[in-house]
């Protein structure tokens, strides 16, 4: 039994090329996205010298950490990212709401209507009313400039009610409604008792999908905010990161041009790491979920 098991263990030439084959490329596609972003936290970390003479590679040169200093002491960032913050959390609950309470009844095949109204939510996919007719909306219902413009505007995707729908449909068994309905349950109460705790695969997959959506979105804030104090934290780093433009309070207390252009390089690092430090430690919780959840209705019968 013994030698049989061994036997049935030993693998082809073939076989082990393949395997290191597949090692190799996709160690390489690691060190390609993984690199940049390691880059990133040194350089932020590296004199700015350094930096622009190519010095920087594995380690950071000539280490200090004056640009986190100056973005911690500067009231504008602290500002647009508690913006952030809020409009990430308020905007995906919202999300998350009106997505699945959306979903529910377009997955009930005894719904009237549930025909016409997915048709008309996926002619929406493909056929937009345009920005200067959503810009004149905003100013009539009079959601220009002010917060809510950012979390009501992108309050529901149609393809994330589309795969809340699927989710549904296929892992949550039609004897479960059946009992409910014995029970004196309606389709509210079903709703919140039964679909909505058995989604929870799907809702983390959602809330990733919106939250990083929300935390990364800068054209509404361009688009509908005038008021500098409502800015996204992604507006404030376009300013600095493409513009080149950094806050007075940040360059206070440089004096020559030369040293604030070496200070505004750190700067730029450090923003790009405190902006997506949320995002990369949230992920590894929702990681479970989400491998799940993107697979929803890819295996039939």
């Amino acid at each position: 039994m013994k030698s049989s098991a061994k036997h049935k263990m030993r693998r082809s030439k073939s076989d082990l090329a393949f395997d290191i084959f597949n090692y190799v490329l996709l160690g390489l596609a690691a060190l390609v996205v993984l690199y940049p972003l390691y880059f990133v936290v040194i350089a932020s970390f590296s004199d700015p010298d350094a930096i622009n003479t190519g010095r920087v590679v594995l380690w950071p040169v000539g280490f200090n950490t004056m640009g986190y200093e100056k973005i911690f002491a500067d009231a504008k960032i602290w500002r647009s990212y508690s913006n952030t913050i809020f409009y990430t959390l308020l905007g995906t609950t919202i999300n998350i709401f009106l997505t699945m309470m959306f979903a529910y009844p377009l997955s009930r095949r005894e719904f009237f209507g549930r025909k016409f109204l997915t048709f008309f939510m996926m002619f929406t996919l493909y056929f937009q009313g345009g920005l200067v007719p959503t810009y004149l909306l905003m100013q009539d219902i009079n959601l220009y400039d002010t917060p809510w413009v950012m979390v009501l505007l992108p309050a529901l995707n149609v393809f994330n009610v589309i795969i809340a729908r699927t989710n549904i449909q296929n892992n949550i068994p039609e004897e479960l409604y059946e009992a409910a309905c014995l029970d004196g349950c309606s389709h509210l109460k079903y709703f919140w008792k039964v679909v909505f705790p058995l989604s929870k695969t799907i809702i983390a997959v959602l809330v990733l999908y919106y939250g990083v959506a929300h935390w990364n979105d800068y054209m509404n804030g361009l688009i509908y905010l005038r008021d500098e104090g409502l800015y996204p934290l992604q507006l404030v780093l376009r300013g600095i990161l493409v513009q080149n433009q950094a806050s007075a309070s940040m360059m206070s207390d440089v004096e020559s041009m030369m040293a604030q252009q070496k200070a505004a390089e750190l700067i730029k690092y450090g923003l790009i790491i405190v902006s997506a430090l949320p995002v990369l430690v949230i992920y590894p919780f929702l990681q479970k979920y989400f491998e799940k959840g993107v697979m929803v209705g890819s295996v039939k019968g």
